[in-house]
């Protein structure tokens, strides 16, 4: 049986807006309250999804969340209709306004966790949304996620969906952004490598000082015990603290995996040699490939100049025969010191053989690269056919969506735009619309 792994992408929203939400997380603050452009971010990222269905990949769609979310506002006690909820909230407190209307939904390596049916106790898929509680305008995301997500994947003799971990900072789970899956093959069981930020229940443990660790090592278990992997196939690793404090707010914002591959920043971990020989000795029990890894060095790249182009929150996909690409951000191209180690990677002996660029500025401005845009599921066939195919990238699927985008989504928006109520109108129209041409259902609270 065939076995893929399947790259589902977040569709961008009509409301995409730069609020500078993100504490520790440079590009987003960099650019906070600047204009954007909700048209361009969403067909920027379909290009991106149309190219490497193109490439002969599985690509997916993962539907935006709706935002603003008024329902968030009333609970905190805003009245009236939409038209006055929004006046109030833009008031009264402008802050909370621009949380509620968040674009981040779009970056889905932090919509979930996913492990593959070769590596669960019941040979399931298995789905537990990100509870990301430690931003406000995040938390605001994991029913939605879930609803979406079982949508999708809605067949239990398949897919297993757990409810997200409490909503407390000492289970803080922020998703596959802090998880790798390695393995040889697909169908095979792999390695799952759960990277976390502190330990909630010990402060005596390292941990940043600057900005926050988002992603506790209690989540990580959490997460391993609901999807029933064996200790066998799981590696707990802390990242690097001093790396958290110089805006690697996410692992995959310092190092990416696929396969036999673990391509990563020198500063990336702690106790990097240990855990490497625990994931080298755990990968060997399961795949008899060579494991590559794939170090940079801070005089390669700096981790500052890692940050400012996502040199690793690129994806790194297989594309047969043994090879990877690497899919960068134009970034990564522009810049001297990048482009030149890139050119150096693809001459050494590694799976590693192309790299191809991708213009998605308007994710990049708000914080997010192309291995943000993404959540990686791994499919065999039966698991592919009982996936909802109409969220599945297709040359009709990129043109309806383009011409959905074209007909709802404005060329740009400004911080006066979130208190006008008729984006809220023209955002619900446009969602509505979207569950039908996806098939989604009522995933949304204002449609239940």
């Amino acid at each position: 049986m065939k076995h893929f792994e399947s790259n589902f992408d977040g569709l961008v929203g009509p409301t995409h807006n730069y609020a500078g939400l993100s504490v520790g997380n440079v590009a987003s603050l960099s650019n906070a309250k600047d204009s954007s452009n909700p048209k361009s971010a969403a067909k920027q990222g379909l290009q991106k999804m149309k190219a490497l269905h193109d490439m002969g990949l599985i690509q997916g769609v993962l539907a935006p969340h709706e935002r603003p979310d008024l329902d968030a506002l009333r609970r905190l006690g805003f009245s009236g209709n939409d038209a006055s909820v929004l006046q109030q909230a833009a008031k009264q407190a402008p802050q909370v306004l621009r949380a509620v209307y968040s674009a981040s939904s779009m970056w889905t390596a932090n919509a979930a966790t996913v492990s593959p049916s070769a590596d669960t106790a019941d040979k399931k898929v298995h789905f537990t949304p990100a509870n990301l509680t430690n931003k406000f305008h995040r938390s605001l995301e994991p029913e939605t996620s879930g609803r979406i997500l079982k949508a999708m994947f809605n067949n239990e003799q398949h897919f297993a969906h757990h409810q997200h971990l409490p909503d407390n900072d000492h289970f803080g789970d922020e998703g596959a952004a802090n998880h790798t899956r390695l393995c040889g093959e697909y169908d095979q069981a792999g390695v799952e490598l759960f990277v976390y930020g502190k330990h909630a229940f010990d402060s005596s443990k390292p941990a940043p000082k600057k900005y926050p660790a988002r992603h506790t090592f209690e989540a990580s278990q959490a997460v391993a015990r609901l999807h029933q992997l064996n200790e066998s196939g799981v590696v707990y690793m802390q990242q690097n603290p001093d790396v958290i404090d110089q805006g690697v707010f996410h692992n995959d914002v310092i190092s990416v995996g696929n396969q036999n591959v673990l391509f990563y920043h020198e500063q990336a971990f702690l106790n990097t040699a240990e855990k490497f020989k625990e994931i080298q000795s755990k990968f060997a029990k399961t795949s008899d490939k060579e494991f590559h890894f794939i170090k940079v060095s801070t005089e390669q790249v700096s981790v500052d100049e890692a940050v400012k182009t996502y040199l690793f929150n690129t994806q790194l996909v297989d594309t047969g025969n043994g090879e990877m690409t690497i899919i960068a951000p134009m970034e990564c191209k522009e810049n001297e010191s990048v482009s030149r180690y890139l050119a150096e990677l693809l001459k050494q002996n590694t799976p590693i053989k192309h790299v191809k660029y991708f213009d998605v500025k308007q994710s990049m401005r708000n914080g997010g690269g192309p291995a943000c845009l993404r959540l990686r599921v791994a499919l065999n066939e039966q698991e592919l056919a009982a996936t909802n195919q109409n969220v599945l990238m297709s040359d009709s699927l990129f043109a309806t969506l383009n011409t959905w985008v074209d007909k709802h989504y404005r060329d740009e928006l400004g911080e006066s735009d979130l208190q006008d109520p008729l984006l809220v109108i023209e955002t619900r129209a446009a969602l509505d619309e979207l569950t039908q041409i996806l098939k989604l259902g009522s995933v949304y609270q204002f449609q239940r």
